[in-house]
């Protein structure tokens, strides 16, 4: 079953990467048919009353709410202009940024979150690289955290990375629904490790890597059976050897992908490719955007 139609909820904070990451969601809102939720949080609240002027907090607290407010009306100015309409607008205020994205995505129940991958607006944080990565560990459903120049992503090809895991399965069925609704080429890639094993008849560890390679092609080939299975169309997959992060980003960009999809952690295969340290560092090293799926 397609996860689209669904509800996106867009976190921006008026920066330059916030504003691609509302391009991208506004495009991704009207080629699935869904919903497009708009979030901007504002600072917290400070933790100070000076004696003298007791109305000195809420002075502060109000200053930030229009700030906050501002940023929110402007975003959703250019995102109308842009064509595509905003189911709702949300603001929230006093709590740190992941956790009211977080939140609202729940209550939602939305399908999938974007967020820039660091902001640079008028508030100076919201959606920084601390806050994507905190939205990417912790929400429920599947997160785009997008970078990069300012062009339509959309159109590009899809790289699946797979491992085999239950999360990455998952990332199949999304990049899947991904590449039907968006008419996008969808390849994917499997990266094989090299490990040395200790052979007793040549004193010592040796990589064997032709041994190592057949095992990898033959997991790749199981694993685009699976996205076959599920209705995907494969235009091309690709077996890659060494560390999975920098194989994963390396051939986005040899393959010109517009958008990488990827497991959260990955459990499964030889237990290690698409582990969480392997899909923060292609959100934090890939060109483009990233969409990173669990469970």
């Amino acid at each position: 079953m397609s996860i689209f139609p669904t509800k996106i909820l867009l976190a921006t904070d008026g920066s330059e990467e916030a504003s691609l990451a509302a391009a991208t969601a506004s495009g991704l809102a009207r080629r699935t048919g869904s919903e497009l939720h708009v979030l901007t949080v504002g600072p917290e609240y400070p933790y100070y009353e000076l004696p003298d002027y007791p109305a000195r907090f809420e002075e502060v607290v109000e200053a930030q709410r229009r700030e906050t407010r501002e940023v929110l009306d402007e975003q959703l100015r250019k995102i109308e202009e842009s064509g595509a309409t905003v189911e709702e607008a949300h603001l929230e205020m006093g709590i740190p940024p992941g956790r009211a994205i977080v939140h609202l995505g729940e209550e939602l129940g939305a399908g999938v979150v974007v967020v820039g991958s660091r902001g640079r607006g008028p508030m100076r944080r919201v959606v920084m690289g601390s806050v994507s990565s905190s939205v990417v560990h912790h929400a429920h459903c599947p997160v785009l955290v997008v970078r990069g120049e300012g062009r339509d992503h959309l159109q590009g090809r899809i790289l699946l990375a797979l491992d085999g895991s239950e999360d990455s399965l998952a990332a199949a069925r999304t990049a899947v629904d991904l590449a039907d609704s968006l008419e996008s080429e969808l390849h994917v890639v499997y990266v094989g490790e090299i490990r040395p094993v200790y052979h007793p008849e040549r004193h010592g560890y040796h990589a064997l890597y032709e041994e190592f390679e057949k095992r990898a092609q033959e997991l790749l080939d199981e694993q685009v059976k699976q996205v076959e299975s599920a209705g995907g169309t494969v235009a091309k997959a690709h077996l890659r050897m060494g560390r999975p992060d920098e194989e994963i980003v390396v051939l986005g960009e040899e393959i010109a992908a517009g958008l990488i999809v990827t497991g959260s952690r990955g459990l499964g295969g030889i237990r290690r490719a698409l582990m969480g340290s392997v899909s923060d560092s292609v959100v934090r090293h890939a060109h483009g955007p990233v969409m990173v799926v669990r469970r």
